[in-house]
């Protein structure tokens, strides 16, 4: 296991690099044959573990123990055991533990609004960060919906770095675009205690919205529509620092049926829960477009009616607007999605738009 003193030498080294080309990794995918030693570490300085639970007590475990470190993976146990053995091959690579998502969306409201649950929470990560010898990690909360909830995320974070001090490990949390949820937390305040707000704008437009429309659109064709560049110019104006903001990138794409574009009532969505993994576009048959107004990429026909994704082309024009906009990079969600040719990699193409003169 690591020192401090050496992981924090580890999370200098990454600096070198202009900006955070992250990527998220879901443990559930072992069980799809995937694993953390496919990825091109080229292109990819930090890699979010996905996810840890948190217990009503405030304690913070594994979620699979058998995914995380006992599986066969790239030669060692389990995903989490290969992507602690990468950081030794990668100097420059930070692993941290994404803590949260939608099985802990009920326990977080309860342990952040507890002082001594708070507490807990924050001994708990800081142990397991230790144990494993982690560079920080990410809270994932879905979502505090109350100014009383968004209250109880400010009092986490601040709990989470009397254990976890700045200077030695990373913190970072994942928020969505949507003003209805940013418009609960106090933007600022949260920026002085975090590295990086990674900013969810994709999911925009759905199987539970009324109508189809680009789901990860950097502009939005209507003013009451949600948009990355809305998201980002709330996050800014709020306080958060341009460089403690991600982008976040969908590798995979939301499916309308019998439409052929935005604009159009739902009326049912195809793939797997309305969804296409990115490896899986264009679908069979049809032709892929790019709409350069929203930036974003489609295809139409098939069996995904109208499927709208991010495409090379589209990542390429996000990572310019990061640099207009002065950001800290891009992250995606979820690096087994992406495609293995490395002209279609959306993690390639950023990693290269961003570090590009």
């Amino acid at each position: 296991m690591s020192s401090s003193s050496s992981r924090k030498s580890r999370m200098t080294s990454a600096s070198n690099v202009l900006y955070t080309n992250a990527v998220y990794w879901p443990n559930h995918r072992v069980y799809q044959g995937d694993t953390p030693g496919a990825l091109n570490y080229g292109c990819v300085n930090r890699v979010y573990y996905a996810f840890a639970n948190v217990t009503a007590d405030g304690g913070v475990f594994l979620s699979d123990e058998w995914a995380d470190a006992t599986a066969p993976c790239d030669g060692v146990q389990g995903a989490l055991g290969s992507l602690m053995h990468l950081k030794q091959r990668y100097p420059h690579l930070q692993v941290i533990l994404s803590i949260g998502g939608s099985a802990s969306a009920e326990t977080f409201p309860l342990v952040a609004s507890n002082a001594i649950l708070r507490d807990n929470f924050g001994r708990a990560a800081r142990g397991l960060v230790e144990a494993s010898g982690l560079d920080g990690i990410d809270i994932v909360w879905e979502y505090p919906c109350t100014t009383q909830q968004g209250a109880d995320f400010l009092a986490l974070l601040a709990a989470i770095r009397l254990h976890l001090p700045e200077d030695r490990y990373l913190l970072t949390a994942g928020l969505p675009a949507a003003k209805t949820i940013l418009q609960n937390i106090d933007l600022r305040r949260s920026a002085e205690y975090v590295d990086a707000v990674n900013l969810m704008a994709y999911d925009f437009f759905g199987s539970w919205t009324h109508k189809s429309g680009h789901h990860a659109q950097l502009y939005a064709m209507n003013k009451d529509e949600t948009s990355g560049a809305s998201g980002v110019q709330y996050l800014m104006a709020a306080g958060v620092p341009g460089k403690k903001i991600l982008l976040g990138i969908p590798l995979f794409g939301r499916s309308f049926l019998h439409v052929s574009g935005p604009g159009h009532k739902v009326r049912g969505a195809g793939g797997e829960d309305g969804t296409f993994e990115y490896s899986q576009l264009p679908r069979r048959g049809t032709k892929e477009q790019v709409d350069k107004r929203a930036v974003a990429a489609q295809c139409v026909g098939g069996d995904g009616g109208f499927v709208t994704y991010d495409n090379p082309e589209t990542v390429k024009m996000k990572a310019a607007f990061c640099k207009q906009k002065g950001l800290g990079g891009l992250f995606y969600w979820s690096a087994p999605s992406d495609a293995k040719d490395s002209k279609r990699s959306l993690i390639t193409a950023g990693f290269r738009a961003l570090h590009s003169s």
